[in-house]
């Protein structure tokens, strides 16, 4: 189970890091509020998560689903770049969460 609040956990920060962007430095009342609700979720599924997981591997791994996730929104609602390069090192932050959870597993 613990394995499922990480995930949660991650997509929760993909959230609220994408919701940065439409607070504006939080001067727009309501995505701040749900930025901040993102916040407070992810952090509380990253609690539940290491209490079983060792904590460098999970907080590698939450930064890792947080990394690649707002990035592919990034580049799907924001038209960030999406050349090669780019695209590679992110597959390689990909190959590196699926690496610890197998030798976490």
């Amino acid at each position: 189970m613990e394995w499922w609040y990480l995930f949660i956990a991650g997509l929760a920060e993909v959230g609220w890091a994408v919701g940065l962007k439409f607070t504006e430095g939080f001067t727009r009342l309501w995505p701040s509020i749900w930025t901040a609700f993102g916040m407070a979720i992810s952090f509380y599924f990253l609690s539940l998560a290491v209490k079983t997981i060792p904590i460098g591997t999970c907080y590698a791994i939450w930064t890792g689903i947080g990394v690649v996730g707002t990035a592919i929104f990034g580049i799907v609602l924001f038209g960030e770049s999406k050349d090669l390069a780019r695209l590679l090192c992110i597959s390689l932050i990909v190959i590196g969460i699926l690496g610890l959870k197998q030798v976490s597993a």
